[in-house]
């Protein structure tokens, strides 16, 4: 190894140790499960479908050396499948590596992960109690902290999230632990706390990609406009993914600079046409729902929601489907579909508002004011495009207003 820029000694890669493992025992099935393994771990800060791809290739080739009993590569087809939200497919991997070893902790992250993306919530939280019991770690306290913020208890959440962040013993730890208090930050508001969380993060990972589009968010808010455009300009280049393209085109669009939002605009409209071709069945991003029903078409929004709908009762989507209906003209099914995302308790000021903008679409005054006055309260900036929309609405509505 040798010293970094700073004088430290650099980090070793562990994609780089795992790939040159199974050069030198190429018929060794647990080396080629560590290198998919890594690679998925690497493509978690990345965000990038070759690492992805790659650890595929390692998979394939583990269970080739050996197709039965193979817990890790078992193990690895359940973190690619949740990588790719094929969520119902980690779920079935998971429950497979659990009962194949039913006190190693890895398999119960796995399940956790996708219990909770398909909206089984006493099941995620049973699967991160488990993984907490044996082993009270920064996998165990990740998840429990998601899960409890998942149900509101956004303080318990933030002390887990310390916890493991104490635990963490990796460049890739300390940034995923840093970028998720940042998001919790965020969601209460707390905009240089976040912005300093994120800060963080980059300084241990550079290539998190999830801490760099939250100091964009952040600096948007703050009013650097110029640089949150260029700091999400960059990263669409490395991770076009669905949620950072829409906010860049948002905050273009919410600046007045709509030529310039055309770009990502049509990113997304290529990752749709994209989506389409894969045909029924594959994965629909909410983000992706929330572009074509704001940008787009919200009829096509609404078809591709409720198929998502349909595999996984993720409050995520539960709130995109309902934001999807009310912009397509159907209330009355969307007021139902926000109340099930509210369900849980999330602290949520998209929520609020998509909530409190089809009541007042349906006439319920009261409960809009107050939903919108909730969602301005958490995070008065929570989007540079909508969050002006909602003041204005307020607006609209006096406190106390009756029925």
């Amino acid at each position: 190894m040798s010293p970094s820029t700073s004088g430290t000694v650099a980090e070793p890669d562990p994609v780089a140790a795992a790939r040159a493992a199974t050069e030198q025992r190429p018929q060794d099935p647990d080396g080629w499960a560590r290198l998919a393994l890594a690679e998925i771990d690497r493509a978690r800060l990345t965000l990038d479908a070759a690492d992805l791809a790659a650890a595929e290739q390692s998979l394939r080739r583990s269970l080739a050396l050996r197709p039965e009993r193979n817990y890790d590569a078992v193990l690895g087809l359940g973190q690619l499948s949740a990588a790719r939200h094929e969520f119902g497919q980690a779920e079935e991997y998971a429950r497979q590596a659990t009962v194949m070893a039913p006190d190693r902790p890895a398999g119960y992250a796995v399940l956790a992960d996708a219990e909770i993306q398909l909206g089984d919530y006493p099941a995620a939280t049973a699967a991160a109690q488990r993984l907490l019991d044996l082993a009270p770690t920064v996998a165990g306290y990740t998840r429990a902290a998601y899960d409890l913020e998942t149900h509101g208890r956004a303080a318990e959440a933030r002390i887990a999230l310390d916890r493991a962040r104490e635990s963490a013993t990796n460049p890739a730890d300390q940034a995923f632990c840093e970028h998720r208090l940042g998001d919790l930050a965020w969601e209460d508001g707390r905009i240089e706390e976040a912005g300093q969380h994120y800060r963080a993060a980059l300084a241990a990972a550079p290539a998190d990609r999830n801490a760099e589009a939250g100091l964009a968010r952040v600096l948007a808010a703050q009013g650097a406009v110029d640089e949150a455009a260029a700091r999400y300009r960059a990263l669409a280049a490395r991770a076009p993914v669905p949620q950072f393209l829409l906010e860049q085109a948002e905050l273009l669009l919410a600046d007045g600079r709509a030529a310039e939002a055309a770009e990502p605009l049509a990113a997304l409209a290529a990752e749709v046409r994209l989506l389409r071709s894969a045909g029924p069945g594959a994965p629909v991003d909410p983000y992706l729902g929330r572009y074509l029903a704001d940008h787009g078409d919200p009829a096509t929004a609404v078809t591709l929601l409720r198929g998502e709908w349909a595999a996984r009762r993720s409050v995520l989507v539960a709130d995109a489907l309902g934001w999807a209906l009310h912009r397509a003209g159907q209330d009355a099914e969307a007021l139902d579909l926000l109340h099930e995302a509210a369900r849980t308790g999330w602290h949520s000021a998209a929520f609020d508002y998509h909530l409190g903008v089809v009541e007042h679409a349906l006439g319920h005054r009261a409960e809009a004011a107050d939903h919108l006055r909730a969602a301005l309260a958490r995070n008065p900036r929570f989007s540079p495009y909508h969050a002006p929309e909602a003041a204005a609405l307020l607006a609209q509505l006096p406190e106390g207003e009756p029925e």
